[in-house]
């Protein structure tokens, strides 16, 4: 199925239904020896193990939290291009993304209680192939910022709750 029978068979169900544009995700997230995490994906059969490298107390068999942050935003983008790109008939041969972050590491370990734990600069750049012009390409890319969910996460604060149970 294309992405665009894809857009017009949600567009459909969505228009049919409202609530059909409502999903939810889930993952649990499970500690291993060290600072491995396993994490399975609910509904979904897909699981992946996420770790630190030596410096930060793991073993390095995985990527880091953050870096799976910046992989999600990146492949998020990568897959939101596809989507803009059908949607309004832009040929795209090719999307490559690659996202730096920097983070101090004083706010995580409570080194200092004025240096915020996250993310102090993320940078996203994006390499488009195809042969529609210039003017085209930055149209999506201004569709893709405004459509993006990961980059509204990292964009916007989103409400998060956490209980102990």
């Amino acid at each position: 199925m294309s992405l665009t029978e894809v857009i017009e068979g949600t567009r459909r169900a969505v228009d049919a239904d409202p609530h059909n544009a409502a999903v939810s995700f889930s993952v649990d997230n499970v500690l291993k020896p060290g600072t491995r995490t396993e994490v399975e994906v609910k509904v979904r059969d897909h699981s992946f193990t996420i770790d630190e490298p030596p410096a930060l107390g793991g073993t390095d068999r995985a990527a880091n939290p953050v870096e799976f942050a910046l992989a999600a935003l990146g492949s998020c983008q990568v897959v939101t291009y596809q989507f803009w790109a059908a949607k309004r008939g832009i040929p795209l041969d090719s999307v490559k993304v690659t996202v730096d972050g920097d983070l101090d590491l004083h706010g995580f370990f409570g080194f200092s209680f004025n240096t915020r734990p996250g993310f102090g600069d993320v940078r996203v750049s994006v390499e488009l192939e195809g042969p529609a012009s210039r003017e085209r390409y930055e149209d999506l890319k201004r569709e893709v910022d405004e459509h993006c969910p990961v980059l509204d996460l990292f964009r916007n604060e989103t409400p998060v709750s956490t209980k102990l149970t």
